[in-house]
């Protein structure tokens, strides 16, 4: 069976898979974010890509059967595919990660527990240029926590930025705002920007995102649709931190508004977040109804997911694409 809206949001409900590692040839370890340090990978079927942590203990089952790679639930198949290589973290975009430590402590990320590398720029470069000896590179996606203040790692993205655009692909850049990241990140050559609110409910969001305040977010993102433009402009909206149905609605539609395009980002509970976070990851069945809620949003504020060039929209493994996936 291919995979359609339905499955795909059950696939991210549940988020990880029983499966030998065998079958999952080349792979790179995201190092920032709610999936940091995990081993993952992508799967596709027809035209939409889902990526699936690697977990003995998951109801998921992944079998070779053939050619293909099949999903089983309950011992019954769900869907069957292919898995599909990845450049950097993502296939078709080289995701890079500038800093793999944060100075913030949003209890839904473990980056400030891992403490990882803090890349140079030649190593960046680097990993970007073996992306694109692949041929298949359409993107490259920046991304990065905080070693020293927001202000350094846009300093550092644009300047990332400009070494980079010598690739001629699209360029996206997901760091937390200044007053002036998104001038500065336009004029070093970036393509599409993203800065995540998280939640905006703001009770939830005092109580677990531990950075400087929603609001100065929100100026941030108002002043990056009049730079960047309508459609490519994002943010992370995390689903599942205890929020309702009509809180989502009501803020997706503020950003929506504005010009901006959520990304609805199923909740994770990373081990070095135990008993930090009271989160419960979402159904397949809220995912796929907020997505439809997304897809009527985005349509009468005249955006389109579809046409996003990187990061996590074209991107599609751990969310769904209001205009792709529906």
């Amino acid at each position: 069976m291919k995979m359609n809206a339905e499955i795909k949001a059950e696939l991210i409900s549940i988020g990880a898979i029983d499966i030998d590692p065998k079958y999952l040839g080349r792979l790179t370890i995201p190092t920032a974010g709610p999936g940091a340090g995990g081993k993952a990978f992508f799967f596709r079927s027809g035209k939409h890509r889902v990526r699936l942590v690697v977990d003995e203990g998951s109801p998921l089952r992944g079998v070779k059967e053939n050619n293909d790679i099949v999903i089983m639930k309950g011992g019954k198949e769900l869907v069957r595919g292919n898995i599909e290589e990845e450049l950097i973290h993502c296939p078709e975009q080289a995701y890079i990660t500038m800093s793999e430590r944060c100075i913030y402590d949003c209890k839904f990320c473990p980056v400030p527990k891992l403490k990882g590398k803090v890349k140079s720029s030649e190593e960046l470069i680097a990993l970007v240029e073996k992306a694109n000896s692949f041929g298949k590179m359409k993107g490259i996606s920046i991304t990065s926590g905080i070693e020293v203040s927001p202000e350094k790692e846009v300093e550092r993205a644009a300047k990332l930025v400009r070494a980079l655009r010598k690739y001629n692909v699209p360029i996206g850049v997901s760091v937390y705002p200044t007053k002036d990241s998104s001038r500065i990140l336009k004029e070093a050559g970036a393509s599409e920007v993203k800065y995540n609110v998280e939640t905006m409910d703001r009770v939830l969001y005092e109580k677990y995102c531990k950075k400087p305040p929603l609001d100065f977010t929100l100026e941030c993102l108002k002043d990056a649709v009049k730079i960047f433009g309508n459609n490519h402009v994002f943010t992370n909206f995390i689903v599942g931190l205890g929020e309702t149905d009509d809180t989502i609605k009501k803020y997706y539609e503020e950003l929506a508004k504005m010009g901006v395009i959520p990304v609805l980002r199923a909740v994770g509970v990373h081990p070095l977040r135990f008993g930090e976070l009271e989160a419960e990851r979402p159904t397949g069945e809220r995912i796929l109804k907020l997505t439809k809620m997304a897809r009527r949003m985005l349509d009468i504020y005249g955006l389109d997911a579809s046409v996003a060039k990187t990061m996590c929209l074209p991107c599609m493994g751990c969310d769904l694409n209001p205009h792709v996936d529906l």
